[in-house]
């Protein structure tokens, strides 16, 4: 019997994609062009949407791939970043790219969607390839990386309402882009499911699936924003949080840490997003649950090496738990506090989703 879980419509994996934040630099220095032209024969280039390039999640993934495929190749592959500040960055980068010769150009984010497919149509021997974006029709020299969240974002739900004391959690956003809401979409589903399991009424601040509604804090760069929206939802009963707002997350990270050491005990907790925040973010990991991860380092990694080595074909990957695109990170400090009975019905959600007897659920984007 098929599970379908309360939902607004169906899943739009074309209009999946997403928010984006920073990176990191290993071989090269990402805006000098004298470095650029030197070194290894193909050149990995990624274009980072605003945020730092080191911001924990989303961009600093999507270049750690680069860098992964560069230290596997024995020298043969040079990875480097451009930066960008605004949105009016992202063409002017990708021309310095294309002029630099690279071998690969990668762009990070939804919003580069429109820049990335410019560039690509001009320069049809040019290889790209975009995170967290897909194309109704595919273009053949672009590989676009997309990651189906709203799968482990319902685990994260679920498991947020099964380790509530209060019985209310919370999840907010950077920006209200699709790839952004659909972790929200997820985690509000999984909320929903574990009531209708388990007969509560665990409530969800900050976002409704249904409506569309919820909260945000304009950007990927404001800390203090995100602090100071974690702050109003822990002094509303919220004791875990789930923002999806890469660097924005330190400051729920930093509100979650001062709600603690005020009540001189471990009251609120929270969930990272992107990657493993207790290997990104270290100092927060005992207040990190787990975290929803997409598969941005592997994908962008093998975007990379099967251009390099002559094999790169466009089109579309999309990330799911069955091909493990998408998942939660390992538990870590909290290997001992997630009940055994809640990880085992958390298992049988994955394997349900991954057959299709759960159906998560998410509103396509006007």
């Amino acid at each position: 019997m098929r599970q379908t879980v309360p939902a607004v419509a169906a899943l739009t994996l074309l209009a999946l994609l997403a928010a984006a934040c920073g990176s990191s630099n290993t071989s090269g220095s990402a805006s000098s062009p004298s470095a650029a032209a030197a070194g290894p024969k193909f050149k990995a280039c990624v274009v980072s949407d605003t945020g730092t390039i080191n911001d924990k999640s989303f961009n600093q993934s999507a270049y750690e791939g680069a860098t992964q495929a560069a230290a596997a190749s024995g020298g043969k592959i040079t990875a480097q970043f451009l930066p960008s500040s605004s949105p009016s960055d992202y063409a002017p980068n990708i021309t310095t790219f294309i002029n630099q010769k690279c071998g690969i150009i990668v762009t990070v984010g939804f919003l580069m969607g429109d820049a990335t497919a410019a560039a690509a149509k001009a320069n049809p021997n040019q290889k790209f390839a975009i995170v967290d974006f897909t194309y109704a029709k595919p273009f053949k020299n672009v590989s676009a990386l997309a990651y189906n969240t709203v799968e482990d974002g319902f685990q994260a739900g679920y498991l947020a309402a099964g380790m509530s004391k209060t019985k209310k959690v919370a999840t907010f956003g950077g920006q209200k882009l699709p790839t952004v809401t659909i972790y929200m979409d997820g985690f509000w589903d999984g909320v929903q499911y574990y009531n209708q399991k388990h007969g509560t009424n665990v409530q969800v601040l900050g976002w409704n699936e249904k409506t569309q509604n919820g909260s945000f804090t304009g950007n990927f760069t404001d800390i203090t924003a995100g602090q100071r929206l974690t702050n109003t939802f822990i002094s509303e009963g919220a004791d875990i949080i789930f923002p999806v707002a890469g660097n924005v997350g330190l400051g729920a990270a930093k509100a979650v840490q001062n709600a603690d050491a005020a009540a001189g005990t471990q009251k609120v907790n929270m969930m990272w997003v992107d990657v493993d925040g207790c290997i990104s973010t270290a100092q927060y990991c005992k207040y990190f649950i787990t975290s929803v991860n997409k598969g941005i380092t592997v994908s962008v990694r093998n975007a990379v090496q099967t251009a390099a080595k002559g094999t790169f074909k466009g089109g579309t990957y999309v990330g799911t738990l069955a091909n493990g695109g998408v998942g939660l990170a390992p538990y870590h400090d909290f290997a001992a506090k997630v009940p055994q009975a809640l990880q085992s019905e958390l298992a049988q959600i994955k394997a349900d989703i991954i057959s299709g007897k759960i159906k998560p659920a998410t509103k396509s984007p006007a």
